[in-house]
């Protein structure tokens, strides 16, 4: 007798197996019964949908979770045996999304509904980036192309025998065709950078020659806009970097600098340590950025000016790579900006010392 009762109560029910496996799962899971209250979850559904250190079980499904087609659907399972897949957004906590499927279940002659929470907040956000990503491409390669396509069609037209212009439509096709090129160029290095496929060679740099090295590449640049290139590094100033990816960096950093000045205006590269940081800083004197333009600079083909951007030309790719790069050597890049005055870029790396 003590030993059928022993078995008995050893025996797991089914409300008991059923949480051993909820237990075991990587995805939010819930059971609802008939009163429309949770019987059963797990530890992701309680980190998901808990809030207050509100305890999920026994609390109503619409206290935890407030959706008309969620609640629908676990209704659905338990009064009629449907199964049945929602669309659920939080709103809290950064807009999480979740596909939802409901099914229903019987545990110990009772029935119950139970809900997979399959999270795809990541994957949702990626999808927009790169639909984002597509549509920036397709608007950036379209622009020089239809130029281009426009000038060809006038030079077939007759304009090639236009000696006093048929040279100007060449150079229009040329200087759009470089700046599909340099679009290219700049997302295949970005696409490696992103993927990983992009190691650094860390090496000691004579940084004041490697900046007056890309000075001397953009002189002919800040020429054509009257800007004064100042090279402030100390010729004593080592830093530890892959001397090819120190270059890119300090070229798309006065290259940007020199087309947001203004005529006339100066660019200074300089070098400072402190803190166990190496800080080599890029500073011009053009109209500055708005604040809320600072968060978002170092992001994929964003423009604080997208007008003066299309017009003096650029790919818009340039400050994530140096963002990216800076990070593949341990150190990070800033801006800090005063409408009016300029604004300074500053990569910070590992310091030599």
């Amino acid at each position: 007798m003590n030993a059928a009762i022993r078995e008995l109560t050893e025996t797991p029910t089914s409300n008991q197996i059923l949480q051993k496996i909820l237990d075991t799962a990587r995805e939010a899971v819930i059971v609802v019964d008939a009163n429309m209250c949770i019987a059963h979850c797990n530890v992701p559904a309680a980190v998901a949908f808990g809030r207050d250190d509100l305890d999920l079980e026994t609390r109503r499904l619409s206290e935890v979770i407030r959706d008309l087609d969620l609640h629908e659907a676990f209704r659905k399972a338990v009064e009629r045996q449907l199964s049945s897949d929602v669309r659920l957004e939080l709103n809290r906590e950064g807009n999480r999304k979740f596909d939802v499927h409901v099914a229903p279940i019987e545990l110990d002659g009772d029935s119950f509904g139970i809900g997979f929470f399959y999270e795809t907040t990541q994957v949702d956000r990626l999808e927009t980036v790169r639909q984002e990503f597509l549509s920036n491409i397709s608007h950036e390669l379209r622009t020089p192309l239809t130029s281009i396509l426009a000038f060809v069609e006038t030079l077939e037209d007759g304009g090639i025998d236009d000696k006093e212009n048929n040279l100007r439509f060449l150079d229009v096709i040329r200087r759009n065709a470089e700046r599909m090129h340099h679009l290219i160029a700049d997302i295949l290095a970005l696409s490696l950078i992103e993927s990983g496929n992009v190691t650094v060679d860390i090496r000691e740099v004579r940084l004041n020659a490697a900046v007056q090295d890309v000075l001397t590449a953009l002189s002919a640049k800040a020429r054509d806009r009257e800007v004064e290139l100042k090279n402030a590094v100390p010729d004593s100033a080592i830093v530890f970097a892959d001397p090819v990816r120190l270059e890119q960096m300090l070229t798309n950093l006065v290259d940007n600098a020199i087309k947001f000045n203004r005529h006339g205006g100066k660019v200074n590269v300089a070098f400072d340590t402190a803190g166990g940081r190496d800080s080599i800083s890029v500073t011009d004197t053009g109209e500055g950025i708005l604040p809320e333009h600072s968060q978002r600079i170092f992001e994929r083909f964003y423009r604080a000016d997208r007008a003066r951007s299309r017009e003096i030309g650029g790919t818009g790719l340039g400050l994530a790579i140096v963002k990216h790069l800076a990070r593949l050597h341990g150190g990070e890049v800033f801006v800090n900006s005063t409408l009016g005055s300029g604004t300074t870029f500053r990569i910070e790396l590992p310091s030599s010392s």
